[in-house]
């Protein structure tokens, strides 16, 4: 078992990065090409759909400065934490404006709380960071990011057992989550982790059956479903993974409106069990 040193982690609560960036128009345009969508070209002011910030700000890190698992080496703004495998588990979003096409935007970032658990698998480590982004109108949108660092898999370690998935949707898609997907997705956040492409390094060092679909991607996966069946604005968003997905067999996501101003989301594997689940509320009524 790893030894992680909680208090030194904690010493990184309160740190703060603040990035400036633009949202241009090439990376629009060539996530609605990957999540397949007839879109028209993105113009000056177009507002930038929810969860697509993401394509901003990105990490660039040195080639030198990678890890083994292809994400930059521990420390910095985020703290080093010792285990090998991480995960973005989970969100929470506040919507003030939309973010637009050619504008100048800022992130602040803040390491909330550092925690460190023992699961049935060994040691846990959740990290919660605090991103603000603000616009040329002011504050656009607040996100609460939950990462979380374990141990190694063992040999012959067990799943956790599946969780059953809601069966009253009213909005699907199929999703196929090919190797092409899975590139695009990484190339366009610059997301250099081994996980999503290493097909090898997935298999034998992490234990996985095959590439790892990333969070992020089924939660945007999750919005653009919204879109595709409403035109209302979001004004909450928040989403938990639940079990990984892989690119051996397709999934899907489904939802169904709730009350007069909500909508409760999920992605669907395989067999028919619960990936990731999600929920939002609307500035104004969606459409059923």
């Amino acid at each position: 078992m790893t030894a992680v040193d909680v208090n030194h982690l904690r010493s990184w609560i309160g740190r703060q990065e603040t990035l400036h960036d633009r949202v241009t128009e090439f990376p629009v345009a060539a996530l609605s090409a990957a999540l397949d969508r007839d879109d028209p070209l993105p113009r000056e002011g177009d507002p930038l759909p929810p969860l697509w910030h993401w394509l901003y700000f990105l990490p660039v890190a040195r080639q030198s400065m990678l890890a083994p698992d292809g994400h930059p080496a521990r420390g910095g703004f985020l703290p080093p934490v010792p285990l090998p495998r991480r995960m973005w588990a989970g969100g929470r979003f506040t919507f003030h404006q939309p973010l637009r096409v050619d504008e100048e935007i800022t992130r602040v970032s803040t390491v909330q709380d550092v925690t460190v658990k023992q699961g049935r698998s060994g040691a846990l480590c959740f990290v919660l960071v605090r991103h603000e982004v603000f616009g040329a109108r002011g504050r656009a949108l607040v996100e609460e990011q939950d990462i979380v660092y374990r141990e190694a898999a063992q040999p012959g370690e067990a799943p956790a057992a599946p969780r059953p998935v809601r069966e009253d949707a009213t909005w699907g898609r199929e999703v196929v989550p090919t190797a092409p997907l899975l590139f695009r997705y990484s190339a366009l956040t610059f997301n250099s982790h081994r996980i999503h492409y290493d097909r090898r390094y997935v298999t034998e060092v992490e234990g996985y059956p095959g590439l790892v679909v990333h969070g992020p991607l089924i939660a945007t996966l999750l919005t653009d479903l919204l879109r595709r069946n409403s035109t209302a604005e979001l004004a909450s968003f928040r989403f938990r993974a639940v079990s990984p997905l892989f690119d051996t067999a397709a999934f899907s996501v489904q939802g169904v409106a709730e009350g007069t101003d909500g909508v409760a989301l999920w992605a669907r594997n395989a067999t028919g069990h619960l990936a990731m689940k999600a929920e939002a509320t609307f500035v104004t009524p969606p459409l059923h």
